[in-house]
């Protein structure tokens, strides 16, 4: 790997931010003014306190509320940060595209170069990063992009929502009481 200071060098899960940019990732959040209906994200993100972000939040965090900070914090960086906003830029575009209220085969299509690039973008920048299933299944929703049309018509976004106001239900595991 390139000379690069300590803070800055990847870790082994391919992580590039640092306390600093987090903190002002998180005031940064503080100060947005989200219309209702976008998914709101924990002040604290990055705590673990929250508990998991759900698949809406997620994508709220990359569309809405995370490019600001990066391009304030490393539109002049170099080495890992330069990499990382640029494939940030990538997946956030390639999310962008496949939740439109629209789509084609076009859209499919630029959707499915994004993530490409996006990938290979990771696995020659951060090759020390292991990838997920989830990598490998965003290379299928081209395809569902064609077959059932606009992705908010057969997300689960919902459904993970109900299932969470289930778990939080208390229960004293004893079925009928």
């Amino acid at each position: 790997m390139e000379n690069v200071e300590p803070s800055t060098r990847p870790s082994a899960t391919g992580t590039v931010i640092t306390p600093d940019d987090l903190r002002e990732i998180r005031r940064d959040i503080c100060t947005v003014s989200a219309p209702s209906w976008v998914q709101s994200v924990p002040t604290d993100l990055g705590d673990v306190s929250h508990g998991k972000l759900k698949a809406d939040q997620w994508r709220s965090l990359a569309c809405l509320y995370i490019l600001v900070p990066l391009m304030r914090l490393w539109g002049k960086a170099t080495g890992p940060k330069a990499s990382a906003l640029h494939l940030t830029f990538l997946l956030v575009s390639a999310i962008i595209v496949a939740t439109s209220r629209t789509t084609s085969t076009r859209h499919a299509d630029v959707y499915l170069h994004l993530m490409k690039e996006y990938v290979d973008g990771l696995k020659e920048h951060f090759p020390e990063f292991d990838l997920h299933p989830n990598h490998h299944f965003a290379f299928h929703l081209r395809r569902y992009l064609i077959q059932y049309g606009p992705m908010h018509e057969w997300w689960t976004f919902p459904f993970e929502r109900i299932i969470g106001m289930l778990q939080r239900i208390s229960t004293n595991d004893k079925i009928g009481m």
